[in-house]
């Protein structure tokens, strides 16, 4: 079984807001909403980005970007 979600216990510097937070891997959800839209998973299994309707990209993850 893959994990869903993991936690910040020491962010790098400059993040230190984030500790101890649980982020979440949208893919492996049931589902996932952000403000009652159902958000879709970033492209490609390493990113656990959430994608709506108020995000626009280009989106890291999918084939060919790789490299960026």
């Amino acid at each position: 079984m893959r994990r869903a979600a993991w936690r910040f216990a020491r962010p790098s510097p400059g993040f230190e807001a984030i500790a101890e937070s649980i982020a979440f891997y949208p893919a492996l959800m049931d589902e996932c909403s952000v403000d009652g839209e159902r958000a879709q998973a970033q492209p490609g299994d390493f990113y656990g980005g959430w994608v709506t309707s108020e995000i626009t990209g280009p989106f890291k993850g999918a084939r060919g970007t790789a490299w960026w």
